[in-house]
């Protein structure tokens, strides 16, 4: 753990970096905050963060049906894959994930001092990053978030030594830096800046911010310069170029299957048949896969070829609608939640992140099926004309 004092105008912060997964962390923690006595403490948590961990029965009240309707089932998983990786490193440790600012958050009420939430909302801060993604990318995203999370391979001791030094999130970074470089900088400097304003932005003349230990330099870099926040709030629209390809590429599959029709009718039923065939069956691969009802598989396989050509449907919602009506989550499955995410077993039998991943994994299958069956139909169109 790390300790900085800063002067900011005619106030003193004392900056703790932490690692999110050190008992001796937590307990350091307690003791500079009842030693130091500041009027306000900081934690790099935001309020939703903070209820999820002063509220262990919040995904009790999660309605998953409501979650994929408005289309927010992918940036769900994402998170539980993240936050799995998070607890196994935990558990292996034998402490409470975000132990230290659970602390924190006591620490600070005992001694009636302001507590604030100096993080940015993690929704916030997700949309930045879907939305700084392309298509593919979010794809591979999910991808190799899924590959190199969910196994159940136990960390090595050299690995938990290092992670006991390090703020986890830096270490998940690692991992994805050098094929994602917008993730470096919407989780980790644009958080910095927040931080940084947020913390100098704390009432009283003594600030003691607990963060993790990765954010230390970034906060300290920026903390006497002036910063609008407005921005970093902002969660960026789709851009007009990906809304046009996204209206495009269905016009132009249809105007290709038309063309082929107008000059010849058996290759335009070919075509047809090739998209039905390359889209719905990669779908309906991908729910099996994700081992997903029959009634899933099939309603992946009916919807791929319509939801494939509008932009504004996906195949993985119906499967994953279908999927929820069929095996709706429990009580048991909604209670288990926060201690399944920690397995691969776990993730995959309860019901909740298993209707996510069938969302996310036949969306794979229909994207890979509209890629290769465009290629079948326009390779068809041009076998056509140059006969």
């Amino acid at each position: 753990m790390s300790i900085d004092r800063i002067k900011y105008d005619d106030k003193e912060i004392i900056i703790v970096g932490t690692a999110h997964v050190s008992r001796k962390s937590a307990e350091e923690v307690k003791e500079i905050i009842e030693g130091e006595k500041p009027d306000s403490v900081c934690i790099e948590l935001c309020d939703s963060r903070y209820q999820s961990l002063t509220n262990r029965d919040k995904w009790k009240k999660m309605d998953i049906i409501k979650v994929i309707k408005e289309q927010k089932a992918t940036l769900l998983l994402v998170n539980l894959l993240l936050s799995s990786f998070q607890g196994r490193i935990a558990q292996q440790l034998d402490i409470k994930a975000g132990q230290e600012m659970i602390q924190g958050i006591a620490s600070a009420r005992e001694i009636g001092a302001r507590l604030v939430m100096a993080d940015r909302d993690i929704r916030t801060t997700f949309l930045r990053i879907w939305r700084s993604l392309s298509f593919i990318g979010k794809m591979k995203l999910i991808w190799v978030i899924m590959i190199s999370l969910l196994n159940d391979k136990e960390i090595s001791e050299e690995e938990l030594e290092k992670l006991k030094t390090e703020d986890i999130l830096m270490t998940v970074l690692n991992d994805f830096s050098t094929t994602f470089p917008e993730l470096k900088r919407v989780l980790i400097d644009e958080r910095d800046i927040y931080l940084a304003q947020k913390i100098k932005d704390a009432p009283g003349q003594k600030v003691v911010a607990i963060v993790g230990a990765g954010h230390v330099p970034g906060i300290r870099e920026n903390i006497n310069k002036k910063h609008d926040l407005s921005k970093s709030l902002t969660v960026p629209p789709v851009s007009k170029a990906v809304k046009a390809i996204g209206w495009a590429l269905p016009m132009l599959i249809s105007v290709f299957i038309g063309s082929t029709f107008f000059i010849d009718t058996s290759t335009g039923l070919s075509q047809v048949g090739a998209w039905v065939l390359w889209t719905g069956l990669l779908a309906a691969l991908g729910t099996f896969l994700a081992m997903g009802h029959p009634l899933s598989i099939l309603t992946a396989f009916v919807a791929a070829p319509f939801t494939t050509l509008h932009p504004l449907l996906a195949a993985g919602w119906f499967a994953g609608l279908c999927e929820a009506y069929i095996r709706r989550p429990n009580v048991e499955d909604l209670e288990n939640l926060s201690q399944d995410i920690f397995t691969l077993k776990g993730f995959w039998s309860n019901r909740v992140t298993h209707i996510l991943l069938v969302v996310a994994i036949a969306n794979m299958g229909a994207s890979l099926g509209t890629f290769i069956g465009g290629i079948d139909i326009i390779r068809k169109l041009v076998g056509l004309i140059g006969k």
